[in-house]
Formats: structure tokens, C-alpha cells, sequence
């Protein structure tokens, strides 16, 4: 039987990304993020309803999260559902929790709403996936974006 596991997410940070090492060196960032959801009832009144989840990010994709994101931000996140199951030291009663481990993440804002950076601007919106981020924020001339060749809608077969 074949399987899929992807999820995609939008939503802000509910904390500072926790950024902490491995003993090989291997970046791991811990995120939280609120998703909201918003509906009219049947009445037409306006309901909201949030979902927090936790993510965890690994290598440079940690580092880069770790340095630009901060409490409150917007953020796309790509990735894969992960069930960790472990046994509670005090109770020995068995817990889980599913949390998604990070694929690749976008940028939603530009970051640059009053908080300024070490470089003096924010990080622009860029897509990260598991290779190195190609641009870095202010880093890149608008032509040397303009360049970066655009995806056709022909279709091979």
C-alpha cells in the first residue's frame, strides 16, 4: 500500500525558535506556530478556532530560521508529520506527541516592521529547501533576482 506524508503550514511563531546543537555539531531548532482558521456559522456569526504545532528543523534551515524568526512572525512550513512516543519517568505511563519535522520553509513578511538585523535590513522572502539558501538577505541585487529563470506552464507529454 502506498503512503504520503506531507503537511504544509502558514502561520506565526508562538515563541523564539530554540536553537541547540547535537553532539556531532548538527543544527536543531525547535519552533512553535499558531494556524488559525476562521468560519461564519450558520447564523453568520464569525468563529475562530487556533491549533499550535510544534516543529522541529535540522542543519542550515535551523540556523537560518533561528536568526531571522522571532516570536509572532508569519511562516510557510513544508514538511512531514513525526509521532514521538516515549515513557513518563514519573507516572511510566506511555506518552505521545506528533509534531512535523521541517522539509523546506518560505519567508511570509520581509521583516523589516520596526526590528532591524545586524545588516540593517530584514531578511527578504525566500524559499529554503534542503540545499544551502542561495540568497542571502541583502546579499542579492534585484538583478541577480530578475534572473533566476521562471517555471513554463508547458507541459512535456
Amino acid at each position: 500500500m502506498a503512503s504520503f506524508n506531507r503537511v504544509i503550514l502558514a502561520g506565526n511563531l508562538t515563541r523564539d525558535p530554540e536553537l541547540r546543537y547535537t553532539p556531532k555539531g548538527t543544527a536543531v531548532a525547535k519552533i512553535g506556530m499558531a494556524v488559525n482558521r476562521t468560519w461564519k456559522t450558520e447564523t453568520g456569526e464569525s468563529r475562530e478556532e487556533v491549533t499550535f504545532v510544534d516543529i522541529e528543523a535540522f542543519g542550515r534551515q535551523a540556523e537560518v530560521i533561528s536568526q531571522y524568526m522571532r516570536k509572532g512572525r508569519p511562516l510557510l512550513v513544508e514538511g512531514r508529520l513525526k509521532l514521538d512516543q516515549w515513557e513518563d519517568k514519573n507516572t511510566h505511563q506511555k506518552q505521545s506527541k506528533l509534531k512535523v519535522v521541517l522539509e523546506s520553509f518560505t519567508f511570509l513578511d520581509s521583516g523589516r516592521s520596526g526590528e532591524a538585523s545586524a545588516g540593517g535590513a530584514g531578511p527578504r522572502p525566500a524559499a529554503a529547501s534542503s540545499a544551502p539558501m542561495a540568497a542571502t538577505p541583502g546579499g542579492a541585487s534585484p538583478e541577480a533576482e530578475a534572473a533566476v529563470p521562471t517555471e513554463e506552464d508547458d507541459v512535456p507529454f
